[in-house]
């Protein structure tokens, strides 16, 4: 999502005064400050203060600025900012609230999925 000097790279981004309805799939990172309705597959997303998601979104990091309607699942981290707003459940390994940061769900962490080991009686 970064480059060695701390410059982001943008591979996709819907602005301000934008707004689609569909599914999104996209390598590399995903910035939306307009309205999507849909579905998000990314790698890394940023979601402006005014922009608004309406649907579940998976990606590696997710930043949120604006409001999801939906769940969202991150694999390495989640971070809410204080204007942040998610209307749905999150898994993720890391999660980081800015103050006033708002979760109406329910947050799952950890690395990975949990295993089950199923112990054997003697006989």
């Amino acid at each position: 999502m970064f480059s060695s000097k701390g410059e982001r790279n943008m591979d996709a981004l819907l602005g301000a005064n934008s707004s689609l309805k569909g599914n999104v799939t996209v390598k590399g990172t995903l910035r939306v400050d307009g309205v999507l309705e849909g579905d998000i597959e990314t790698d890394w997303l940023i979601l402006g203060e005014k922009g608004v998601i309406k649907g579940n979104i998976s990606a590696k990091s997710v930043i949120i600025g604006g409001k999801i309607e939906g769940n969202v699942s991150a694999s390495e981290s989640l971070e809410l900012e204080r204007k942040g707003r998610i209307e749905g459940d999150i898994r993720t390994a890391r999660l980081s609230v800015h103050e006033g940061g708002q979760l109406n769900g329910r947050a799952t962490m950890g690395e990975g999925e949990s295993k089950v080991v199923e112990l054997k009686q003697a006989q």
